[in-house]
């Protein structure tokens, strides 16, 4: 079986080169390395060129959906499996061995792995905390569920490419949620997806509360696109982000009309709630991690949930 490794990237100076180390000291000795870049203005294109077992291609698309079909028609033929990788990712050594071995031994279309957010700076610390947890995620299965079992949606790794060109591979226009867009296809098709339990990724974080806002607020119109494509509904866990627009308008028009009488203020009651759940929670992690920086995953979730929220809420609706 060839594998077909394809790390889309854009920007990724700062990490590139500690992924393609990694991964190429993993990776069979018949397998194809390709870098699908989306325009880098940074050093991301000649970082990846040193590296004699990897192919750099343009990415005209610029989103990693793209990148990865185009680098599958490009440079797929004669392979198998195809290994998504993430150049904003750290691998374990054994990565690919045990992906390989998992796929081998389950027989699914797909493997997928937990992630594990990594906390190199303070507030990258706090970040990880929130995403580690349920109070960033709702407990979604591969950012803190148990592994070794099936599931509807992970984070991707390693596919079968037939499987992958059968369901027409990622839709090309979504920027995030491609992967869960692409798994409800697959499963709609009958194939299956496993969460190993035995390796995972770690993954960097945005540095700044604007930048993950920005991320969240993709990943909101990301699943408003896959849920407005497939008509499907959301989980519990997704919708609860939603409350919390219409909690902070009322707490807003409470302030407001709070001139007429004090008691307008109890419309601020549910925002209050919400924000005070978050940084209590955010303190307990603190505490229990023994690091003050922790402190602040409780406005990073707040983050988090808003900016989702406003993306799902705010996402143009595709012509029918």
């Amino acid at each position: 079986m060839t594998l077909l490794i394809i790390i889309p990237a854009l920007n990724e100076g700062a990490h590139i080169a500690a992924v393609l180390e990694s991964l190429t000291a993993q990776a069979p000795p018949d397998a194809r390395i390709v870098v699908a870049d989306g325009g880098s203005t940074d050093d991301t294109p000649a970082i990846a060129a040193r590296f004699p077992r990897v192919t750099l291609m343009p990415n005209p698309g610029r989103l990693q959906s793209a990148g990865i079909n185009r680098a599958v028609e490009h440079h797929g033929d004669g392979c198998t499996l195809l290994l998504r990788a993430d150049a904003h990712a750290a691998y374990p050594p054994d990565f690919i061995a045990t992906l390989l071995s998992e796929l081998s031994h389950t027989g699914v279309a797909s493997i997928t792995v937990p992630m594990r957010t990594l906390g190199p700076t303070p507030f990258a610390k706090a970040v990880a905390a929130a995403q580690n947890s349920l109070l960033g995620t709702g407990g979604s299965a591969h950012r803190t569920g148990a592994g070794g079992r099936f599931v509807d949606h992970g984070h991707h790794a390693l596919m079968r490419l037939d499987a992958f060109r059968a369901v027409g591979g990622y839709d090309p226009t979504q920027s995030h949620n491609e992967d869960a867009e692409l798994d409800h296809r697959l499963r709609a098709a009958g194939h299956t997806i496993w969460l190993t339990g035995r390796t995972h990724l770690g993954y960097v974080p945005r540095g700044s509360f604007a930048a993950l806002f920005r991320q969240y607020l993709k990943h909101g119109r990301g699943r408003a696109a896959t849920t407005r494509k497939h008509r499907l509904r959301l989980k519990p866990r997704q919708m609860a982000p939603l409350l919390v627009p219409p909690a902070l308008g009322l707490a807003a028009l409470g302030a407001a009309l709070s001139f007429l009488h004090p008691l307008w203020m109890v419309l601020a009651v549910p925002a209050l709630a919400w924000a005070t759940i978050c940084l209590t929670y955010g303190a307990l992690l603190a505490l229990r991690q023994h690091s003050l920086p922790v402190v602040l995953s409780g406005p990073a979730a707040m983050t988090m949930h808003l900016a989702w929220a406003l993306g799902y809420l705010t996402a143009p609706r595709r012509p029918q």
